[in-house]
């Protein structure tokens, strides 16, 4: 199928688009699978000669650590980038959750990062670290640092994130800073 160019009256021609990808992290998906098919093995071929609640525990250990890996590396195999006249929004995973969205009037300015890496917040996710704010950070690579009024920052691994960076200091109302008396 081929991308054709949109009209400039199209509804949508005011919204940028963006997205980052981690391919690495299927394969941590298919390890959480592996642990829940072990999990619903055991279960269903097991000699039960150990006892009942070993086989339980066994059971329910692998399926449930199987859940939460496979469903939690799923939810950061990728993130999804939506800016428009009024607001920011973010949407991780196939899903969409989880989402942030975040009004224009909120941020002070954005900047552009050229690497942001895991290792600088504590791996992959959604992250919070005191000293740094808050990321979503699928992968190691360019993205965005958005400076909010409240002090806070947010950073978005997304792909030209230098792009991003000019669409939204282009949309941004100028605001006088606030003077006390």
């Amino acid at each position: 199928m081929r991308d054709h160019p949109r009209p400039e009256s199209a509804p949508d021609a005011d919204v940028w688009t963006g997205r980052a990808t981690n391919r690495f992290q299927w394969l941590l998906a298919l390890f959480g699978a592996a642990c829940m098919a072990l999990g619903i093995g055991l279960a269903i071929d097991s000699a039960w000669t150990g006892g009942i609640v070993p086989l339980v525990m066994s059971v329910v250990g692998c399926i449930a650590a199987g859940l939460l890996v496979l469903f939690g590396t799923l939810a950061f195999v990728h993130v999804a980038l939506r800016v428009d006249a009024e607001c920011l929004e973010i949407r991780c995973g196939h899903i969409g959750v989880p989402r942030r969205r975040i009004p224009l009037s909120q941020v002070a300015g954005a900047d552009f990062a050229p690497l942001v890496t895991p290792r600088h917040w504590g791996g992959w996710g959604y992250r919070w670290r005191p000293e740094k704010g808050t990321a979503v950070v699928v992968r190691r690579g360019e993205g965005l640092i958005l400076r909010l009024w409240d002090g806070h920052t947010f950073t978005i691994t997304v792909d030209d994130a230098e792009s991003a960076v000019r669409v939204i200091r282009d949309r941004l109302l100028p605001r006088e800073p606030e003077t006390t008396r």
